[in-house]
C-alpha cells in the first residue's frame, strides 16, 4: 500500500503519526514526492502532474512489487487518480487494484476556483482573525517563540477546518511554492471527471463535509468512479485529527471487505 501525501510541493510526515493505523495490518510506503521535504531539488525545470506520475510509477516498480493499493490524500489523491488514468490508457503500470481517497484535491478547474475563494474566506473571517488576535496578544512571540512559530503554522491553515479552533497540535509542514505552482499550472484548466467514467476499480472517497473542498466535488468523484462513499460530520479538510474515529472505521472496513478482490 503507497500513501500519497498532498501538496503539491509538501512531504509525507505531517500525516504522521495519524494514518500509522494503516500499517498495523498491512505493508506501507510512504514517501515524500519530488521538490518537497527530502525530494527537494535544485533542479529549476518546472515539476508538473506527468513528473508527479512518472515519480510514482518508478517508485512502485521499485519499492512495491505486487498488488497495489494507492491511499492519497487531498493532493495525493489527485495524484493517484491521475496514475490510475495513465494506467488505465496502458502508459504507466501497475493498474491499481483498489483506490483509498481522502479528500480528494477538486476535480476541475472550476472546482479548484471555487475552494480558492472559500479558503481565503475562511481564513479572512472573524474566527481566524480572532485566533490570531489572541495569539499577538499573549506575548508568546517573546517568551517562546518556537511555540508561537508552531502556533503561527497552525493558524495558517485553521481555514481547512470544520472548526478553526481545533488547529492545535499539528506536525508542521512546509510546501515548496514553486513546485505547488507548477504542478498546478501543468494540469491546465483540467477536469478529470470525464476520464474517470472510464475506469474499473474499487474505490473509497471520504470527504469532510464542512471541507472548503467542496463536497460536490468529492461527490462527483465517487459518482464518477462509481466508488463507495463517507462523509464525515463535523469535518473539514483534516479528518485524521478532526474525525481519526471515523475516518479510521471507513478506511478499514473498505480494505478489509476488499482484500478478496486484490489479486494474489
Amino acid at each position: 500500500m503507497v500513501v500519497l501525501h498532498g501538496g503539491p510541493g509538501a512531504h509525507h510526515e505531517y500525516l504522521l503519526p495519524q494514518l500509522l493505523f494503516l500499517a498495523e495490518t498491512r505493508d506501507c510506503l510512504l514517501y515524500d514526492q519530488r521538490g518537497g521535504g527530502r525530494s527537494k531539488t535544485d533542479d529549476r525545470t518546472p515539476i508538473t502532474w506527468q513528473t508527479h506520475v512518472d515519480d510514482l510509477r518508478a517508485v512502485v516498480a521499485e519499492c512495491a512489487p505486487g498488488p497495489l493499493t494507492l491511499v492519497g490524500y487531498s493532493w495525493g489523491a489527485l495524484l493517484a487518480l491521475l496514475y490510475t488514468v495513465e494506467a488505465a490508457a496502458g502508459r504507466t503500470e501497475p493498474m491499481p487494484a483498489r483506490l483509498v481517497l481522502l479528500d480528494p484535491a477538486p476535480a476541475s478547474r472550476a472546482f479548484r476556483t471555487r475552494f480558492e475563494a472559500e479558503f481565503a474566506r475562511r481564513q479572512a473571517g472573524p474566527e481566524v482573525q480572532a485566533l490570531r488576535a489572541k495569539l499577538e496578544a499573549s506575548g508568546l512571540r517573546d517568551h517562546d517563540p518556537a511555540a508561537y512559530r508552531q502556533r503561527t503554522f497552525e493558524l495558517s491553515v485553521a481555514g481547512y477546518f470544520a472548526d478553526p479552533a481545533r488547529a492545535r497540535d499539528l506536525t508542521p509542514f512546509r510546501v515548496t511554492g514553486r513546485v505547488q505552482q507548477s504542478t498546478w499550472e501543468s494540469l491546465g484548466d483540467f477536469d478529470l471527471l470525464p476520464a474517470l467514467r472510464t475506469l474499473r476499480v474499487p474505490a473509497l472517497v471520504v470527504h469532510g463535509r464542512q471541507d472548503p473542498i467542496a463536497l460536490e466535488s468529492a461527490a462527483a468523484i465517487a459518482d464518477a468512479l462509481g466508488a463507495e462513499h463517507c462523509w464525515l460530520d463535523d469535518c473539514g479538510h483534516v479528518p485524521y485529527v478532526e474525525q481519526p474515529v471515523a475516518l479510521q472505521a471507513a478506511v478499514s472496513a473498505f480494505l478489509d471487505a476488499t482484500e478478496a478482490l486484490v489479486p494474489g
